[in-house]
């Protein structure tokens, strides 16, 4: 089922406290962004439409803690799960509620785009230049 947009804005509104959030169509969903990263995804996996936060390894023991729904699909016959996490029930009442919540989201996304930096800048190649420009004038 499609995610409706009252429900996308509606997320936005609540995600708002770590900045301007930007949703956009995705697989029948929506992503939601600010400055550019991802912090999370809404959709609708035949249950009703539920908001996704991002998380990661070193953050996911909050989402546990709480008690939050990871996401988790089938692929080839195998439950597979991604580091996206329902917020508690309460969070999804007002923007207050849902601070702590988005707040970790936006730490995911911040981590995630450092590594993506960062293994960009190792793999980046020097341009070579060429012995014309290496050559100096003897004049």
């Amino acid at each position: 089922m499609a995610v409706s947009k009252e429900f996308a804005d509606y997320c936005c509104d609540l995600l708002a406290g770590v900045g301007p959030c930007v949703a956009k169509r995705m697989f029948g969903g929506w992503g939601v962004s600010v400055d550019g990263m991802s912090i999370a995804w809404l959709i609708d996996l035949g249950q009703g439409e539920k908001l996704w936060l991002k998380s990661n390894d070193e953050l996911r023991g909050n989402f546990d803690a709480a008690g939050c729904e990871q996401f988790k699909y089938d692929a080839k016959g195998k439950t597979k799960s991604v580091n996206y996490f329902v917020p508690p029930d309460e969070a999804m009442e007002s923007a207050p509620l849902m601070l702590p919540w988005a707040r970790l989201a936006m730490q995911a996304a911040l981590l995630a785009n450092a590594a993506k930096l960062s293994k960009s800048a190792k793999t980046a190649k020097v341009p070579k230049t060429s012995k014309a420009a290496t050559k100096t004038s003897k004049r």
